[in-house]
């Protein structure tokens, strides 16, 4: 039988939910996604959001392929805001 207080630790090591590559120093990921799309709504902040979780963590998971996610999310907002679909200004 697992002790409770050996789970936590055993959690805490593989945390599927919250894995060390949505942690840069103090700040977590999703706090950053929160405070850059505040003011964001739909598919710009779909698309930010995604963006920027992308360039987070493209160095500690996937390499290239974040980073071309991150562009693939960049260029999909691009369109976005040149077909002037939900967008002002």
């Amino acid at each position: 039988m697992v002790r409770s207080e050996d789970y936590t630790k055993l959690y805490e090591k593989n945390d599927n939910v919250n894995p060390s590559h949505y942690k840069q120093g103090e700040v977590e990921c999703i706090d950053a996604l929160e405070a850059a799309t505040v003011n964001l709504r739909g598919i710009d902040a779909v698309c930010t959001a995604n963006a920027i979780k992308y360039l987070w963590r493209w160095k500690e998971k996937n390499g290239v392929e974040d980073l071309e996610k991150s562009i693939w999310y960049i260029k999909k907002m691009i369109r976005k805001i040149q077909e002037g679909a939900d967008h002002k200004g």
